[in-house]
């Protein structure tokens, strides 16, 4: 659910809050990328006092690896991660036609 806080009188600018079952988002807000489920350098408590809401990650890069076993076995994406916030997670559609050629070189070796 997306709420609406405070709209700006002399622009389209909003501040607004996305809840979710692991927690709430305030927008705009700052969203780290941790491609593979990590964000390279910093742990989960680096990116909380950094005042980390929200991770994104990619469907397609988690999809290769560590992969879906890897992740179930482990209970999920947010215990895999070691957050307990909320995620986002895009569909990984750009990755999967622009490295398409790449993939399939690497499988035919």
């Amino acid at each position: 659910m997306f709420q609406i806080i405070k709209k700006s009188n002399k622009s389209f600018a909003r501040v607004g809050v996305v809840k979710t079952p692991h927690g709430n988002v305030m927008t705009p807000c700052f969203m780290p990328i941790a491609t593979k489920g990590a964000v390279k350098n910093l742990t989960p408590d680096d990116l909380k006092s950094l005042g980390a809401d929200l991770i994104l990650g990619n469907t397609y890069h988690l999809w290769l690896r560590p992969g879906v076993k890897v992740i179930n076995k482990v209970g999920g994406l947010h215990k895999f991660m070691n957050w307990s916030g909320p995620i986002l997670t895009d569909s990984g559609g750009y990755q999967v036609f622009s490295l398409e050629n790449k993939i399939k070189n690497q499988k035919s070796k």
